[in-house]
């Protein structure tokens, strides 16, 4: 099954490479002082730094960029294969450097969730964006008529789910030679966004048709809020979901509503992406549609939420696929054992994840010695500034040990850090630095 043939998205390499020339110093909290005054571009595989010979500063969460081009690899041959469209979501990393890989590895495009972000995609000239949420505020809907006016090769797409919010959009846009494409987004009972039956639906499509501002060139939808497991009765409840999406797509195409020849049919988190990609290509008969999926996660994967749940993860759903790796790695030092059974560590809700699962204890590094597995030992809470974590019988923590944590949940990591390191195979030679614009 071929992948549909369309115009490949493209980044600004300019300001990518601008990017890069900032100079490290004090604002980035993990940057040891020896590294302040070199640029962040600096820092690559020619000329690395050292994690722990260097002093980088903890606590600290760092990528492994071999785990990353795996993954990046995995989900390219994924979609290649099945023929389906990547737009992943952007928001999990807010990284254009990121971006610009998953690009490169045939990203048709990246998903944003609301108008400061796609602010920063634009910043780095993303030529294909979509909005994977309404967009009702003026002073945003403004912006961007003005930003589709400046740039014809700019494409992008958003969702409507109320007559009320198609006339919000017409009224901030006013008429327009050329219309800002929508989708109508199909929600579920206990979800978020999108419509919730078909009559709306219709009323949602008939209103675009008749506004001077908007053109409807699709459906969307969103299956990650309808379940949070990955059990008979979940899978099931996705399934039927999907196949309402299909049918909400035949009924709006037969009524004449679609303005488009081709019709954008999207959904996808990465909890559930083998289901999406196969009720996306599956057989449209005459409709011509280009089916999307906006998985976002799986760049990094995790050791928490989404090893749980992802068909490529600890216990994958589909055969002849290797399964995604987590590419984060969170490090913290113990600064205090005030009790046989508990130490304390230097890393808060401030620095990690915690609302899909707290940090997961896997290594032990002591000064000047590489790390080694750690098993038994288990966080019980994060506070703002410390990890409490619970101590094995015969445990061989001690104060001033560093303890590497797997995370749950990478949407919730990325935004707590303005520059990560990017690790070699070894977890300590750094060869980049990752910006993030949160």
């Amino acid at each position: 099954m071929g992948v549909p043939v369309t115009t490949p998205c493209v980044i600004g390499r300019d300001a990518l490479l601008a990017a890069r020339d900032e100079v490290l110093d004090w604002r980035f909290k993990s940057i040891p002082a020896s590294l302040w005054g070199r640029r962040i571009g600096d820092i690559t595989a020619e000329a690395p730094a050292d994690l722990f010979a260097d002093g980088f500063l903890g606590p600290l969460v760092v990528l492994d960029g071999p785990a990353m081009e795996h993954n990046l690899r995995t989900l390219a041959g994924w979609c290649a294969d099945r023929g389906v469209l990547l737009a992943p979501h952007g928001k999990t990393t807010m990284a254009p450097e990121l971006f610009a890989r998953q690009i490169e590895h045939g990203s048709w495009g990246i998903t944003a969730a609301n108008a400061g972000q796609l602010r920063v995609y634009r910043a780095f000239g993303v030529s294909r964006v979509l909005l994977a949420n309404e967009l009702l505020d003026p002073a945003a809907l403004r912006w961007l008529g003005t930003e589709l006016d400046l740039d014809p090769g700019f494409e992008f797409t958003c969702w409507v789910d109320s007559v009320a919010g198609v006339a919000l959009m017409t009224e901030a846009l006013g008429p327009r030679d050329r219309p800002v494409d929508v989708l109508v987004e199909l929600g579920g009972a206990g979800g978020r966004t999108g419509v919730r039956d078909v009559g709306t639906a219709v009323a949602v499509a008939e209103a675009v048709r008749d506004s001077p501002a908007l053109r409807l060139a699709g459906v969307a939808g969103y299956e990650g809020a309808l379940a949070h497991d990955s059990g008979p009765e979940s899978l099931a409840t996705i399934a039927s979901y999907l196949d309402g999406l299909r049918d909400l797509t035949r009924d709006i195409a037969a009524r004449g509503l679609f303005g488009t020849d081709q019709v954008i049919v999207t959904a996808g988190g990465s909890a559930y992406f083998d289901q999406v990609t196969a009720a996306l290509t599956a057989d449209w008969g005459e409709l011509a549609v280009l089916p999307v999926l906006r998985s976002g996660a799986y760049l990094t994967h995790d050791d928490g939420f989404y090893r749980g749940i992802s068909p490529l993860g600890e216990h994958p759903r589909v055969a002849g696929v290797p399964p995604l790796r987590s590419a984060l790695r969170a490090w913290a030092q113990v600064v205090s054992k005030p009790e046989p059974d508990l130490a304390l560590l230097t890393m808060g809700k401030r620095d990690a994840s915690f609302d899909e699962g707290l940090p997961t204890p896997r290594l032990l590094r002591r000064p000047g010695a590489e790390p080694v597995e750690l098993t038994g030992h288990t966080v019980t809470a994060l506070n703002d500034q410390h990890t409490f974590l619970s101590l094995a019988p015969g445990s061989p923590v001690e104060v001033g040990d560093w303890i590497g944590f797997g995370l749950s949940h990478p949407c919730t990591v990325f935004d707590k850090w303005t520059l990560l390191p990017v690790v070699a195979a070894d977890g300590h030679t750094v060869t980049d630095l990752i910006r993030t614009y949160f």
